[in-house]
């Protein structure tokens, strides 16, 4: 069997998970159901970390000779790359392999530090302003992009994955500006206004789902009534109207980027690479 057929193989899309927002468990659903669309593994399983399905019960259901396990986090963080992997039985990064009695398993690498998320984000970036071109769509070299993160002084892979995309992005001299803006450390949401050189912004929340950090805190922070993103989202409404004007700037902010359809193929991916195809 060549490792680049993949129909002995089950691939287990794997999300962090909560019980305290339903939100968080969708991309992991959408990514399953698309790549199961494409028939290209055996199977395709979903399964979480603090939520059912856990983890370990669906590795203990399934029966193949090998299992692609692919996180579907945003960073090598504290649980895609220490916690889970650890509870596994694989040592990160360096042993992402683990036989069993009855099948090889593979970690991958989470997928939000794969190069290939430049597109997701330019993809989220221009589909919103499409979208809402109101008064008139500017230019991308009218625009500055603002990549928004979590950000944590507690880990510092927690922004890597994020600064590395500034700079991918800013190579291709697509925007007038790019940078990184952080919920918990600076620069922040908030000092978006102070850096960008041109009138017109457009933000785009690195996270994986649309979860309260994406929907209701960062639009807060970005200047919006706590009050009415609460009303909005109470009423099944965006808590973001695109575009809005904040101090003198005209500001487009778009769905997170692991919603996004190409999330998908940056899965697919990462598991080639553990596969050995991509090295």
């Amino acid at each position: 069997m060549s490792n680049k057929d993949f129909t002995d193989a089950v691939l287990v899309v794997l999300g962090h998970g909560t019980t305290l927002n339903d939100q968080s468990a969708v991309p992991v659903i959408q990514h399953a159901a698309e790549l199961r669309r494409r028939q290209i593994f055996r199977e395709v399983r979903e399964a979480f970390w603090k939520q059912k399905p856990q983890v370990r019960q669906v590795l203990a259901e399934i029966s193949a000779a090998r299992v692609f396990i692919a996180p579907l986090f945003i960073s090598e963080g504290y649980f895609a790359s220490e916690v889970i992997p650890k509870e596994l039985g694989f040592s990160y990064p360096e042993n992402l392999e683990l036989k069993t009695q009855n099948s090889e398993l593979f970690y991958c690498r989470p997928v939000g530090s794969h190069e290939s998320m430049t597109k997701v984000i330019l993809s989220r970036a221009a589909d919103i302003v499409k979208r809402f071109p109101f008064p008139r769509a500017p230019k991308p070299l009218e625009t500055t992009l603002f990549i928004a993160g979590h950000g944590t002084e507690r880990n510092k892979n927690s922004h890597v994955a994020i600064e590395r995309q500034v700079e991918l992005i800013r190579a291709q001299n697509i925007y007038a500006a790019v940078h990184a803006i952080f919920m918990e450390e600076a620069p922040r949401i908030a000092d978006c206004y102070q850096i960008a050189p041109s009138r017109n912004l457009v933000v785009v929340p690195f996270f994986i789902s649309n979860g309260l950090h994406a929907v209701e805190d960062i639009p807060v922070l970005l200047g919006e009534a706590e009050r009415s993103v609460k009303q909005r989202l109470t009423a099944g409404q965006p808590t973001w109207r695109n575009p809005t004007e904040k101090n003198g700037k005209l500001v487009w902010y778009s769905p997170s980027v692991g919603t996004e359809p190409l999330m998908a193929d940056v899965i697919l991916e990462r598991v080639k690479e553990a596969a050995g195809l991509n090295l």
